[in-house]
């Protein structure tokens, strides 16, 4: 099975798609993206990932592309890769002009879209738990929008490996959490779940929002509120949430052990619920 491309609808290997050097989201960050997992050859929340594209594109003036456009696209790439477990990457960027920081609100869209195959975390990742490191939060002020512009996603990532942990958390200069490097975070205290509110400071995840939809059906009472590192030390557990991550339980932070050290009871319930419910195909 190849891995294919996408590029202002044509498809191709993936090593033959370029985009010219001026494009604005080469040159400025200019752009938004999505990404999009299937179990078993179906899309996971699809209709809930476009809505977040679209809203993207709008926050930074985009002129809109049709839904079903955006939607035959990314179903015929897939179709053709055929993965059964597959990642698909959307960016679409202002477009192609000179290098100016202004820019024509006429110009067309950059589309262009990868398809690879989904390797699972290492199981011993989900057995045993993972660290993680904090770090000062000092992206910019539009978290909720999801750009290309993860230059200190990266550079906090790569600082978490160096320092021989799995991943970074971020933290405002007040000590709250914002969350991670590619995921939202949430704690557990009791059987009480909390997580941050949806502003401008994160990412609204939607395997964040599909974990909130589990523990109200389920009866698992989720506070969604500030919290600050002191809470996050003290937790029972801690987990990360993504698109591919899905839950991944956080048993050490900066050095200080999580609850029992160990993934505890609730992130192992909520990750069987939620691959029951990709599995099952079930609509947005």
């Amino acid at each position: 099975m190849p891995d294919l491309a996408y590029l202002n609808g044509e498809i191709m290997p993936i090593e033959k798609a370029m985009v010219p050097i001026e494009d604005r989201g080469y040159q400025f960050g200019d752009s938004v993206y999505e990404y999009i997992a299937t179990y078993d050859g179906r899309f996971f929340m699809l209709e809930a990932h476009l809505d977040r594209l679209e809203r993207s594109m709008s926050e930074l003036n985009y002129a809109p592309i049709a839904r079903d456009e955006l939607k035959t696209a990314i179903e015929e790439l897939n179709h053709q890769a055929g993965y059964p477990r597959a990642g698909i990457y959307i960016q679409i960027s202002r477009g192609v002009a000179p290098r100016n920081h202004a820019f024509d609100a006429k110009l067309a869209h950059q589309f262009v879209m990868t398809v690879r195959a989904v390797h699972e975390l290492p199981k011993e990742a989900r057995s045993k738990g993972i660290n993680a490191i904090t770090i000062p939060d000092m992206r910019w002020g539009r978290c909720d929008i999801k750009t290309v512009q993860l230059l200190a996603n990266s550079l906090a990532k790569q600082k978490a490996l160096d320092a021989g942990c799995d991943d970074a958390i971020f933290v405002s200069q007040h000590g709250i959490v914002r969350e991670g490097t590619s995921s939202n975070v949430f704690i557990v205290s009791g059987k009480q779940l909390m997580t941050h509110p949806l502003t401008e400071n994160i990412l609204a995840g939607i395997t964040r929002m599909v974990i909130i939809q589990i523990c109200k059906k389920i009866g698992l009472d989720v506070n969604i509120t500030l919290f600050n590192t002191e809470a996050l030390y003290n937790a029972d557990e801690v987990f990360l949430t993504g698109t591919v991550t899905e839950i991944l339980p956080v048993v050490r932070i900066d050095g200080n052990g999580i609850g029992k050290g160990k993934p505890g009871s609730i992130s192992r319930k909520l990750f069987k619920r939620l691959r029951e419910r990709a599995l099952a195909g079930e609509p947005d």
